[in-house]
């Protein structure tokens, strides 16, 4: 998945190759919807989490979800491009530049005023990278999440709770302030929800104009747990573990050793019975079915 920092560049390089220009071709294979004509002028590009939007000079709008895969990139005339044709959902050509998508999981167009019967968008949360953002609205939704059972590290990738945030970012986050990504939501102080909301919205805006993703808050600089399975955290020295996790199996990457905090295996484990020190022994005790805490 696109991270919110990637997401907002790329609205960035699309609005400033596009915005004010006519269209000469447009060309999408898949799209579903009317096609925006050729001498239309692009008015404003738009993202709305991994959604984008362009709008065109008669209301006429493209709507395309990135989902995992997607990405938007901007090349210059006859510059070659960086993924294969096949993979080309579409294709926006003006004066200078071609804005290309690739691999949207959704591409299709709409018009306005007819967004918010757009099936599927609903009500989305604050978008943390955007500087006029008040993360308290976004501490408020996550104290407030309808199911207080869910675990901390798949509510933070509900674009209804809080957008921005990828699965790079929910793992760097949850790292730089040592809350397990198993919490339930209602073992969460406000402290703790605060905390959380600040340090994502910290890391998110430092890394706007970064080519590459920094968790800034970590200390040494780089990611501190994101791909780092099996290596030492640089915090307790303990071995970095990952495993799938959530609703959609996304690769999720934190310590045992340091975060702990909430944590609902060491809890129970802490009251029911001593276990063997050796981190392969608690791994294995953790991931016995009548531990493991499936989503």
């Amino acid at each position: 998945m696109p991270d919110g920092d990637g997401v907002h560049r790329a609205t960035s390089a699309l609005r400033t190759a596009l915005a004010g220009k006519p269209m000469a071709r447009f060309d999408a294979p898949c799209l579903v919807g009317p096609a925006p004509r050729a001498g239309r002028v692009v008015e404003r590009v738009e993202n709305h989490g991994k959604h984008i939007e362009i709008v065109w000079d008669d209301n006429m709008v493209l709507h395309t979800n990135l989902r995992l895969n997607g990405s938007w990139h901007v090349y210059r005339q006859a510059e070659p491009w960086r993924k294969p044709y096949q993979q080309m959902r579409v294709a926006i050509e003006v004066a200078d530049w071609v804005a290309v998508c690739f691999n949207a999981a959704v591409t299709e167009t709409y018009r306005i005023p007819d967004k918010r019967r757009h099936p599927g968008m609903g009500r989305l949360g604050p978008d943390l990278c955007e500087s006029n953002t008040d993360p308290s609205v976004a501490v408020n939704l996550l104290l407030s999440h309808k199911v207080g059972a869910d675990q901390l590290g798949e509510v933070l990738l509900d674009q209804r709770v809080v957008r921005g945030l990828g699965n790079l970012y929910r793992s760097e986050v949850l790292w730089a302030t040592e809350l397990s990504p198993f919490a339930r939501i209602d073992s969460l102080t406000e402290r703790d929800a605060i905390r959380l909301i600040n340090a994502a919205t910290t890391m998110l805006r430092a890394n706007m104009q970064r080519a590459e993703c920094a968790a800034s808050v970590a200390g040494k600089g780089g990611l501190a747990v994101y791909g780092r399975n099996g290596q030492r955290c640089q915090r307790c020295g303990e071995t970095i573990d990952c495993r799938p996790f959530g609703q959609h199996g996304r690769m999720l990457y934190w310590c045992r050793g340091c975060q702990q905090h909430h944590d609902p295996h060491q809890e129970m484990q802490t009251e029911n019975m001593p276990i063997d020190p050796h981190p392969a022994a608690q791994a294995y005790l953790a991931g016995l079915p009548w531990n493991r805490n499936v989503s």
